[in-house]
C-alpha cells in the first residue's frame, strides 16, 4: 500500500470535518403542514390532530403551503393564538411556500391572520421536544412495563451511528477511510 502526503491526509481531515458538519446542519425532518391539503380552510383539516401525529425537534423545518392571495402564516404568543388575536406577531410569512426551521424547544404558535380564517381552525401549535426529552409512552400495558424493566442490551460498535442516516453514515465510512489512509 503506498504512504499517503500530508496534503491526502489533509484533505482527508478536511473532508471529514465537512461531513461531520453538514450531518449536524440535516438532522432535522420537513414537517408539511396539513400534509397534502396544505395551509388552508378548505377541507376541514384539523391541524390540532396533525400536529398531534408528529414529533417535532430542534432542527426540522415546518413548510406552509398555500395560496398567498388567500392565505398567510402568522408566528403569534399563546395569547394571541387563543384569541385569534392578528394585532401583533412574532413574524408574518406571506409567499405562499413558508419553510420555518425550529430552533428553540418548546410551543410555536401559527395562525392565518385573513380574518375568519383563524376562528374556523386555521391555527397550529407546533410542540419542539427538548433534544433531551423523549416523547411519553403511549400506555402502561404489561408488554409495555415488561419491555421497560428489561435489561439495556450490552453496547455495540454501531451504537454512535444509531442517529445517522444511510447517507451520512457511507459519508462518514469513507471520510474515515480517507482519513486513516486505506483509500
Amino acid at each position: 500500500m503506498a504512504t499517503l502526503g500530508v496534503e491526502t491526509r489533509g484533505f482527508g481531515i478536511i473532508f471529514l470535518v465537512v461531513v461531520l458538519v453538514s450531518m449536524q446542519s440535516s438532522s432535522g425532518e420537513i414537517h408539511k403542514v396539513g400534509d397534502s391539503a396544505g395551509w388552508t380552510t378548505i377541507g376541514n383539516v384539523d391541524y390540532k390532530q396533525w400536529a398531534a401525529t408528529k414529533t417535532f425537534k430542534i432542527g426540522d423545518v415546518i413548510v406552509f403551503q398555500y395560496k398567498p392571495e388567500y392565505h398567510n402564516v402568522m408566528q403569534v404568543t399563546h395569547a394571541e393564538f387563543r384569541a385569534c388575536n392578528v394585532s401583533s406577531s412574532i413574524s408574518t410569512h406571506t409567499t405562499g411556500n413558508d419553510s420555518i426551521t425550529i430552533t428553540t424547544p418548546g410551543h410555536h404558535f401559527f395562525l392565518c391572520s385573513v380574518p375568519g380564517h383563524c376562528q374556523a381552525g386555521q391555527k397550529v401549535d407546533i410542540n419542539v421536544l427538548n433534544s433531551a426529552s423523549t416523547a411519553p409512552p403511549q400506555s402502561a400495558t404489561p408488554a409495555a412495563v415488561a419491555a421497560a424493566q428489561a435489561p439495556a442490551p450490552a453496547p455495540s460498535v454501531a451504537a454512535p451511528l444509531h442517529g445517522l442516516n444511510r447517507l451520512s453514515t457511507v459519508c462518514l465510512l469513507i471520510a474515515l477511510a480517507l482519513v486513516s489512509g486505506f483509500c
